[in-house]
């Protein structure tokens, strides 16, 4: 998602050196003396979810190491020791700057060439791709916060994002190869949080949740068309459940997906570092469970 931050950092291997200027980028080496034969790779690619992003004490979304790739592969691990993981993602990514570049520095211009890459030089060790993209695409509803906005995105549909999500997938199926797991994931509705606002507040929360069922319903579509899982986010956050009211500490009576916006994001939180629209620790675990059911489902 947005507040981009770039800054750079370097990914190494034992077979291979790819140079990444993207937010936290990270790969491990194997350890001295393992055999290389025994090493494996999850590769996580996207947006500021990837990298973990949260807003710092002076408000400043900043990359972390508590999000859902650093967690899901402390899972993995524990039944694969050789498994390295590789951060490749972008905070502020686009579909369209994933392609041709222009936030985050990448061997190759763009997060998508550095991990075809990657891909590529690793072919048949790669044990699993993440990617979330899309929620900071021009004509996406993920984080849209007035009435305007979403009226916007509605009228224009998402023809570009469709056909830029469909070239990056064939790009890393082709580089992966057909059997390398791939999961994509659908996105929570950070607007959620605008319920609290009263009557118009609540309108727009409850238009917003529509337009992002129908967004994460098109970007499911182009992941499992390329033999891609998707991993629920969104039903993992309860987005849709305004039934019943849940009391919150502070804000009263909610339905219980306000309620989890304001527990998984920081959506809710007051100033400095809120509201911003990127998950807490907690939604992050959320997140990357959602990816481990997707993985084993």
């Amino acid at each position: 998602m947005r507040r981009v931050v770039p800054f750079a950092a370097v990914v190494t291997t034992a077979a291979v050196a790819v140079a990444v200027g993207a937010a936290g980028c990270s790969a491990g080496a194997p350890a001295r003396g393992s055999r290389e034969a025994s090493v494996s790779y999850y590769v996580s690619l996207g947006d500021s979810l990837s990298q973990g992003v949260q807003p710092d004490s002076a408000g400043a979304s900043v990359p972390t190491q508590q999000g859902y790739a650093n967690q899901l592969y402390a899972d993995l691990r524990r039944g694969d020791p050789g498994l390295q993981l590789v951060k490749l993602g972008c905070q502020g990514e686009t579909t369209h700057t994933m392609i041709n570049g222009g936030i985050c520095r990448y061997p190759g211009g763009s997060q998508l060439a550095a991990a075809a890459s990657f891909l590529r030089a690793h072919r048949g060790r790669i044990s699993l791709i993440t990617i979330d993209i899309g929620a900071n695409d021009p004509d996406s509803c993920v984080t849209r916060s007035s009435f305007g906005g979403v009226a916007s995105c509605i009228a224009r549909s998402f023809p570009d994002t469709l056909v830029n999500l469909r070239k990056i997938m064939a790009t890393l199926r082709a580089a992966g190869g057909a059997g390398v797991r791939i999961i994509g994931m659908s996105y929570y509705v950070p607007t959620l949080a605008q319920w609290r606002s009263g009557l118009l507040g609540q309108a727009l929360a409850r238009v917003s949740e529509e337009v992002v069922v129908g967004y994460n319903r098109l970007l499911s579509d182009v992941y499992r068309a390329y033999g891609a899982r998707v991993a629920d986010v969104f039903d993992a956050f309860r987005s849709g459940d305004f039934s019943g009211q849940v009391n919150v500490s502070g804000m009263g009576e909610v339905p219980p997906n306000v309620a989890a916006i304001c527990e998984f994001t920081w959506e809710c939180a007051s100033g400095p570092r809120g509201p911003n629209e990127h998950a807490t620790a907690a939604g992050y675990s959320v997140i990357a469970q959602a990816f481990r059911r997707a993985d084993t489902g």
